[in-house]
């Protein structure tokens, strides 16, 4: 059965009650197939990493350390990341299934949002764990105990849902009688609040203070852990010893530059970039959500010895 075009399918889902149409990348409506293919490359590669490092950290009792715990964590946050939004995505690129219920669409903002929160936090832990392990070695143990670890990994969460809880609340209580043709491939909370028919300043401004809330909040204090470990790196009698140290540190540094960088050029193209076309903006913002999770395992996987070391022996020992 052929399937219906991109105009026909938006139109008939607009008409429906209670149900919106996600509009994918406009523009390059003919280069879907064909964008579909790097974006599941990545989703695969997003899947076998994490839930590889996953499976690494939980059977290597060596690897059940504070670092390697919020690295689990944060495996784990980006399963839920980029499965909240890829196999949207995918739908509607290969198969035309633009069509969202309401509550689904309420669902994704919310994981979106929630849940990238939470990996800015988990990017913190990680950060403080490397500052007491580096700064103060001989407390490493009795700072980062499995209750702190686990206290610290609530609050990251609890932070992430409770901040980002009235979203749905706040665009699910707006009317929507203008077009319910969503602009963007997921539910995006801006681009959802466009389309209400009241005044929503005040939702559009409580999302944005949240953001510049925690990502600057986050980054402070992460810039300031690698500041006072530059410090005490500096002030140690060896080059070696410093270099060592450093090293233990790179690959965080490494996932770090990689959500941050992505994170800071999508807000600028989506705020500043008014002369961008809008499927760039798109692309972008997908780019945002699918790249860290797929680069960070394999970060890890690569200049972290402990999980090289095990992944390394768990192959040949299949293949033997």
């Amino acid at each position: 059965m052929p399937r219906a075009s991109a105009p026909a399918a938006l139109n008939a889902t607009a008409c429906s009650p209670g149900a919106f149409a996600l509009q994918g990348i406009p523009g390059l409506e003919s280069l879907h197939v064909w964008l579909a293919i790097p974006f599941c490359a990545m989703y695969l590669v997003a899947l076998l990493g994490n839930c590889s490092l996953l499976l690494v950290v939980k059977r290597e009792p060596s690897l059940h350390e504070p670092m390697h715990l919020f690295l689990g964590m944060l495996s784990l946050t980006d399963l839920v990341l980029s499965s909240s939004t890829l196999p949207k995505l995918l739908a509607i690129l290969w198969f035309g299934k633009h069509h969202i219920s309401l509550s689904a669409c309420l669902a994704q903002m919310f994981f979106i949002h929630a849940f990238t929160a939470m990996e800015s936090g988990f990017f913190l832990a990680m950060a403080y764990d490397r500052y007491v392990a580096i700064c103060n070695p001989l407390r490493h143990a009795t700072v980062l105990t499995n209750t702190t670890v686990a206290k610290i990994a609530l609050a990251v969460v609890l932070r992430g849902v409770v901040l980002f809880f009235p979203h749905p609340f706040l665009v699910g209580s707006l009317p929507f009688c203008k077009s319910k043709v969503i602009a963007h491939s997921y539910c995006e909370f801006m681009a959802l609040l466009k389309l209400a028919c009241a005044d929503t300043a005040a939702s559009g401004g409580y999302s944005l203070s949240l953001a510049f809330l925690i990502g600057g909040f986050d980054v402070c204090f992460i810039s300031m852990s690698y500041g006072l470990i530059l410090r005490t790196v500096c002030r140690l009698p060896s080059k070696e010893a410093g270099l060592k140290a450093l090293g233990t540190c790179s690959s965080h540094i490494c996932v770090i530059l990689v959500f941050y960088t992505t994170a800071v050029f999508s807000f600028l193209t989506h705020r500043f970039g008014h002369n961008v076309p809008h499927s760039v903006h798109i692309l972008i913002a997908n780019v945002y959500l699918v790249v860290p999770p797929t680069l960070n395992p394999i970060i890890y996987g690569v200049r972290t010895k402990k999980i090289r070391d095990q992944v390394l022996q768990a192959v040949f020992c299949r293949k033997r």
